[in-house]
């Protein structure tokens, strides 16, 4: 990811610019993610819990309606 300093700009600015790239690219949540090693065993119990949790959320939004 490049940032180039434009004419007439602070390093704030360039600062600025830079970190929205970097959320807007997505990166620093792939780079937490790959921190760790995650085994696919541990990968798929991670989504099963993630599934059961949207799915309880989802039937209390229901029930609220």
């Amino acid at each position: 990811m490049t940032v180039r300093l434009r004419e007439g700009e602070s390093q704030e600015g360039l600062l600025k610019r830079f970190r929205k790239k970097v959320t807007e690219g997505g990166i620093l949540t792939v780079v937490r993610r790959r921190r760790w090693f995650v085994s696919k065993s541990e990968q798929r119990r991670i989504r099963k819990a993630k599934a059961i949790r949207r799915a309880r959320q989802r039937k209390r939004r229901f029930e609220r309606e």
